[in-house]
């Protein structure tokens, strides 16, 4: 992607679904299936997350499915709810959290996450293409560490004012939601208008996660494009994204 290209986003992306042969949202099956198919070039890849489309592929798949559920589970910074014990992990501060200093080694951990069907989504095109939008300064880490050893984390691809939360995983307790919180508190300092979680879980329910149906999730998306993409590597000194 030429570096000329990559600075024309926002509402410019929305416009661009037909040309990656992405059908109109709204012809999502139950389940979110919308497509089948295509690749996941870092072009591709932001097109898609710019119309709230996003890839989920199963291990040994012949083709790249791209999902688009409704209804859309999102958390809200500044609109969130720590329980009491979470909530005095994070006083505590057990971990030293950053961001951006070892995306490869928390999606490369995340990819060896066990879920419960025993397999991932996080295939190696994944880890690849993700790595390469954080070459592009497009998706994000946040690393909690213990001393030099690296304990959790998550990381996500950031568009606008929007942050698309792809995974976590945790090798220590509370690793992993303590990272949360703390992006969580960040994207509220940057003003950012929501995080897609995409599914919900019983972490981020307790978190007070929110499920917008598609014609609110769009329109929110929509007003988030229209802020500039806080290009990486990011800092956690609160600041303006304007």
């Amino acid at each position: 992607m030429r570096r000329g290209a990559e600075a024309n986003l926002g509402l410019e992306l929305r416009g661009l679904r037909q040309a990656f042969g992405y059908p109109p949202v709204s012809q999502a099956r139950d389940d979110g299936l919308l497509a089948v198919g295509g690749d996941l070039s870092p072009e591709r890849l932001l097109v898609a997350y710019a119309n709230g489309i996003f890839p989920w592929p199963s291990p040994g798949s012949e083709a790249l499915p791209w999902f688009c559920p409704s209804p859309r589970t999102v958390l809200v910074p500044g609109q969130i709810t720590v329980g009491r014990s979470l909530r005095k992990v994070v006083r505590k501060a057990p971990f030293r959290l950053t961001y951006d200093r070892a995306f490869p080694a928390v999606i490369e951990a995340c990819s060896a996450v066990e879920r419960p069907d025993g397999g991932t989504w996080i295939i190696p095109g994944m880890v690849q293409a993700y790595t390469r939008l954080h070459e592009l300064g497009f998706a994000h880490s946040v690393e909690a560490w213990n001393g030099d050893r690296l304990v959790g984390g998550l990381y996500g691809l950031s568009l606008g004012a929007a942050f698309f939360g792809e995974s976590m995983f945790r090798r220590e307790s509370d690793a992993s939601k303590v990272a949360l919180v703390e992006l969580l508190e960040q994207l509220h300092a940057w003003d950012f208008r929501f995080v897609d979680c995409q599914m919900m879980t019983p972490h981020v329910r307790r978190l007070g996660a929110q499920e917008w149906e598609m014609d609110r999730f769009q329109k929110e998306l929509h007003k988030a494009l229209e802020r500039e993409t806080r290009r990486g590597p990011w800092s956690p000194a609160p600041a303006s994204a304007d």
